[in-house]
């Protein structure tokens, strides 16, 4: 029988680990056609301690940039030009190619960014048919339907894409639990909101949610904000049904 000491096995061991740790990098490939973002410098941002951090710059020129970097760690970023920022990122190991138009903003090619923007263009998709609901209406109106016969339709036809919205919004940050897109689309939910409260759906997502999801540091500063708010909420309506009580 042929044996190998644990000296010989020792060095083969910490030489894979070295290999596998170079080759945990990203590499980013964008192209614009955007002709006012020519000459600028994009940044990549993450958000540490409730601050925006740069840790990759890139000048766009003719309508391309890169960026390249070790990825240590998988995290969410958001491109930046300036102050401003264009769309959310996950740097993951592997390349991606993100494309930026007037019409479109995508990034493919790594696994988590492929489903980040998978959801975001159904989600997208689902707001469109919101908005023709609208201008069904006013051609409903148009062509002389009853009133209260287009509430009652469109009302339907309304509350069955909100449902179908948030339980693909909801069945998608479940899936993603366990990944830094969980805790990521959650909060690009919730900043629609006027401020932190709790939704049915943010109530719906928190049933099952794990743990290390609501320890997330942005997720538990909103459900923290959104409970006490809820509570003033509360409150407030209490005061108004006594007062209404009063003769």
């Amino acid at each position: 029988m042929i044996r190998m000491s644990v000296n010989h096995i020792l060095p083969l061991l910490l030489l894979l680990v070295f290999f596998s740790s170079c080759s945990r990098k990203y590499k980013i490939e964008g192209s614009s056609s955007v002709t006012s973002l020519d000459g600028k410098m994009l940044f990549l941002k993450t958000l540490q301690n409730g601050e925006w951090v740069a840790i990759d710059s890139a000048e766009v020129i003719h309508g391309l940039f890169k960026m390249n970097g070790k990825a240590d760690s998988v995290m969410m970023v958001t491109l930046y030009m300036d102050n401003e920022g264009i769309m959310p990122l996950v740097l993951e190991s592997g390349k991606v190619i993100v494309s930026i138009t007037n019409a479109q903003l995508t990034a493919k090619g790594t696994p988590l960014n492929d489903k980040l923007y998978e959801f975001i263009d159904k989600r997208n998709g689902m707001e469109v048919k919101m908005e023709e609901l609208e201008r069904k209406e006013a051609r409903m109106v148009l062509d002389g339907a009853n009133l209260e016969d287009i509430r009652q339709q469109l009302t339907k036809e309304g509350e069955a894409l909100v449902k179908e919205t948030n339980d693909y919004v909801k069945q998608f940050i479940t899936d993603n639990f366990e990944n830094v897109l969980g805790p990521s689309v959650f909060m690009m939910v919730c900043s629609t909101l006027p401020y932190p409260i709790i939704t049915p759906l943010v109530e719906d997502i928190m049933k099952t949610a794990p743990q290390s999801f609501k320890e997330t540091p942005l997720v538990k500063d909103f459900l923290s904000k959104a409970k006490e708010n809820m509570k003033l909420i509360e409150e407030h309506r209490r005061m108004e049904q006594s007062t209404s009580a009063m003769p």
